[in-house]
């Protein structure tokens, strides 16, 4: 028997927007625009999951797809454990390793070096294993002289790089990226295609939120389309991105 390594049962994340200032409620519901937004004794919420559902086994490696608005960066949160279900429930089992914005955990003010070090003892990597993999991870970044540099001067291409060398060298169960890692630059997208291909072997499964169809199809087996935070369809990446592209032409 198979096991799942993150399973999402039923999925239902309400965001309340309940006694905010008019700014503050504004502000949320432009950042889950996709939900749906619920009127209830309590006050006013956007469903930002509806009713999601996902079993992930090994080597499963879903693209999830979607307007932006859609849910992708909700359900990859819930996914990761930083938002908590309104209903339903999310089980995991194995090292998840999540990368959302590059920034988070980086001292701007400090190096890229000196961040790595920072970065990988706070995502569970001891001195030992530090001290095996950071001429690596210090190669792959390819900052050069940047790398003894203040990340406040590195661009966010860069600051993408350093983040994503680091997560990777750490070889966990589930891999959780957010956005296009390659955004902008061809050249690091294929580079992280051929690292997480080197890593497949540790990695049991991994979810993808990019808006590049070239990144989704090239390291991605399966996806996941969802409109208004549902899940619409689950299937092939050729035909998720298809039904996509026919939905938005229906628009």
């Amino acid at each position: 028997m198979s096991m799942n390594y993150i399973e999402a049962n039923n999925i239902v994340l309400d965001i309340p927007v309940v006694d905010a200032a008019r700014s503050i409620r504004t502000s949320l519901i432009n950042q889950f625009a996709g939900g749906i937004i619920k009127n209830n004794k309590s006050g006013v919420s956007v469903r930002a999951l509806d009713d999601v559902s996902l079993s992930l086994g090994k080597g499963d490696r879903v693209a999830l797809i979607g307007h932006n608005g859609s849910g992708k960066t909700t359900l990859l949160r819930t996914l990761a454990g930083i938002y908590k279900p309104t209903t339903g429930a999310v089980t995991s089992h194995g090292r998840i390793i999540s990368i959302f914005d590059p920034s988070v955990g980086l001292n701007v003010e400090r190096t890229g070096r000196a961040n790595i070090k920072t970065i990988a003892y706070f995502l569970g990597m001891s001195p030992s294993a530090l001290a095996e993999h950071i001429d690596g991870i210090i190669d792959f970044c390819e900052l050069g002289e940047f790398i003894d540099l203040p990340v406040r001067i590195y661009s966010a291409g860069m600051t993408v790089r350093l983040g994503f060398a680091v997560a990777t060298a750490l070889n966990p169960d589930i891999l959780l990226l957010d956005e296009g890692i390659g955004a902008g630059d061809a050249k690091f997208a294929e580079r992280a295609r051929e690292r997480l291909e080197n890593f497949y072997s540790g990695i049991k499964c991994m979810v993808l939120a990019s808006h590049s169809e070239d990144l989704l199809r090239s390291l991605c087996n399966k996806a996941l389309l969802l409109e208004h935070g549902k899940a619409v369809m689950f299937g092939g990446v050729d035909e998720v991105l298809q039904r996509y592209h026919e939905s938005n032409s229906q628009q």
